[in-house]
């Protein structure tokens, strides 16, 4: 599934950030477990060439941080530069632009609230089920009568 997910996103990040989905996903790698979940590759900033016979100039990546972080990533920029030119196999990256921001926002519980069943539940659900011959299939219905009547309100 990753690799059809990427293949499908490569393009697109290509086009609109400048980079690929492996830099996104080995991001937690290249940026070790004390910036990881601080701070997000956002770009890859590649400088305009003039004709094809321009010599290579590496990218700037951007980097967007939390502010608490911003520090320590300034500090760590060289070392975060080797490892992302090491995963490209070249020297793709020549500096880092650091831009503070919110890295991870708080994604709303969107998880029904459940709630017990009760003894009048449970007979009404074996009371539907009790004619079902097979018990893979009355197993199964169970398990959807039980689950539908958890999520209803009241």
């Amino acid at each position: 599934m990753a690799d059809l997910i990427g293949g499908l996103m490569d393009p697109i990040l290509r086009r609109k950030a400048g980079m690929t989905s492996g830099l996104v996903a080995a991001w937690s790698e290249i940026a070790g477990p004390r910036l990881q979940d601080m701070t997000r590759p956002e770009k890859l900033v590649w400088p305009a060439r003039r004709s094809d016979t321009d010599a290579f100039e590496p990218a700037t990546l951007v980097v967007a941080c939390e502010a608490a972080a911003a520090l320590r990533l300034q500090h760590q920029t060289s070392e975060l530069i080797s490892r992302v030119n090491a995963f490209f196999g070249f020297a793709a990256v020549e500096r880092i632009k650091i831009v503070q921001k919110a890295v991870h926002q708080v994604r709303p519980n969107r998880k029904p609230k459940l709630r017990e069943l009760g003894p009048d539940d449970i007979s009404r659900i074996d009371d539907m089920v009790a004619r079902i011959e097979n018990p893979k299939l009355r197993d199964a219905l169970r398990a959807f009568a039980e689950s539908a009547l958890r999520r209803k309100d009241g």
